[in-house]
């Protein structure tokens, strides 16, 4: 055990090392095209980035095992590059997202790297993707393999996965069409949901500590799903959205009818709990 810790300690720093390098460089891309809107790609390519890190310092370490270390990598980087590269394609040729220009003001120029957005935008999502990073070093450092439980965990990935990404996908189709400008996108997955892209993204990030699960330190860093949850359902995720979409016509309605984080029956007594 004592092994294992100073091995998880090693990733920790290695991890806090690549997240810093991650946004230092997004802080030079946001600067040279005036868009702080570009962490938000940065936000899956540095999950991504910090799951390498981990896995080739493990291997050089000689700590954990290689079926584990392996499926971790690959769910996290599967995730991470899909959802950079749908963010990178949904921005690509827009102005600054109206969520930052709101935080940061009018008179923020462009780009500008001032104490203000390294405070509100890039610190604030560093130290949570150190955090949320915390049972892939878990999964590293895994001596054991206890092949139904890392199943179960890919199995909750999977359905993350794919509620994220096919919600992602009707809701980019739903916006493709002229037609529903100002309506409300109530088919598909958001009949069930008001928004499965954050289930998903939830799901797949405690399918990642299930998939740690079976060493002492899963446990400890539970906190890292835990606060991708808090923050997706009352933060940054739906609480926000449902902030800036309350005023849309129907909205209400919607809301009445459709659960709003947990996949549920519309019009259920459950649904309308939530």
């Amino acid at each position: 055990m004592s092994v294992d810790l100073a091995a998880f300690g090693l990733l920790l720093a290695a991890t806090i090392a690549t997240v810093v390098v991650a946004f230092a460089l997004t802080l030079v891309v946001a600067r040279a095209t005036g868009r702080h809107s570009v962490v938000d790609v940065t936000w899956g390519l540095g999950f991504v980035a910090v799951a390498v890190v981990a896995y080739v310092l493990s291997g050089v370490l000689g700590t954990g095992n290689t079926v584990v270390r392996t499926v971790a990598l690959a769910l996290v980087a599967v995730w991470g590059l899909r959802l950079a590269l749908y963010i990178g394609w949904r921005n690509h040729g827009k102005g600054e997202d109206p969520r930052y220009a709101d935080m940061l003001g009018d008179d923020h120029a462009p780009g500008a790297v001032t104490a203000t957005v390294l405070r509100k935008v890039y610190l604030p999502q560093a130290v949570v993707m150190i955090v949320v990073s915390l049972p892939v070093l878990a999964a590293m450092v895994r001596a054991s393999t206890v092949l139904p439980v890392v199943v179960a965990g890919v199995v909750i990935w999977l359905v993350g996965f794919a509620c994220e990404s096919v919600g992602d996908a009707q809701l980019a189709a739903f916006k493709a069409d002229p037609d529903n400008k100002g309506k409300i996108l109530d088919s598909g997955l958001w009949r069930y949901t008001r928004h499965p892209n954050y289930f998903g993204d939830a799901c797949v990030w405690w399918g990642v500590l299930v998939v740690a699960a079976g060493h002492p330190l899963a446990l400890i860093t539970a906190v890292g799903p835990l606060l991708m949850t808090y923050l997706l359902v009352s933060v940054t995720g739906k609480e926000l959205t449902e902030r800036s979409m309350s005023s849309r016509p129907g909205y209400d309605e919607y809301v009445r009818r459709t659960s709003g984080f947990v996949p549920l029956p519309p019009g259920t007594r459950a649904a309308r709990a939530t």
